[in-house]
């Protein structure tokens, strides 16, 4: 099997895994489960950002949030301390789960490493496709999350929560943020967000 048929075969298995997701979301009309429309979201995103992605990359961007629903927030206690045991415990299991399907597609050992290494988001800042994961991640929330999230929440959470994304991000990554479209609050809470 060659590097590309590999690739879509690995992609084919991630979105069958994802599309048990019980939850779903409608975009454009149509219901999508969640995690395979978030990891659809991904690629799309990733191959705008970074065309030349390696293909450890591209496998990493695809199965982020694989299987997400099994572990839910609300099995940890509802405090920040909850939050980061749930997001370690989660990186876990994504790392776990994303080995053994490329394992299974025929992915060597090295391959697998690096990208359940990734998936772990091991030296951000310092590994060029660790940033450039988070960029993607990043860009993916302000760019279909992030309305529907400022009508959740207060202005100060919304900064806060803005402000730490925009620390995690390149320089790289800020300019393709700055490039998206938000709507006039989203804009503004942005533009608020990073002048502070």
């Amino acid at each position: 099997m060659g590097t590309s048929e590999k690739l879509m075969e690995a992609f084919k298995r991630f979105d069958e895994a994802n599309a048990e997701d019980p939850n779903k979301e409608v975009f454009e009309g149509r219901e999508y489960p969640k995690e395979l429309l978030y990891a659809q979201r991904m690629t799309h995103i990733l191959n705008a950002f970074e065309p030349e992605a390696s293909e450890a990359l591209q496998l990493t961007v695809r199965c982020q949030h694989i299987c997400r629903w099994e572990i839910p927030r609300e099995s940890y206690e509802m405090n920040r301390v909850g939050y980061l045991k749930w997001r370690q415990e989660l990186k876990k299991f994504h790392a776990q789960k994303a080995g053994a399907i490329l394992k299974e597609v025929g992915y060597d050992d090295g391959t697998v490493e690096r990208v359940q290494f990734l998936l772990l988001k091991k030296q951000l800042k310092k590994d060029e496709d660790t940033q450039t994961l988070e960029d993607v991640i990043c860009l993916v929330f302000l760019m279909y999350y992030y309305d529907p999230f400022i009508h959740k929440h207060n202005d100060d959470k919304v900064i806060s929560i803005t402000q730490k994304t925009w620390k995690k991000m390149s320089p790289k990554g800020h300019k393709a943020a700055l490039g998206l479209s938000f709507s006039n609050r989203g804009l503004e809470l942005v533009t608020k967000a990073i002048s502070e």
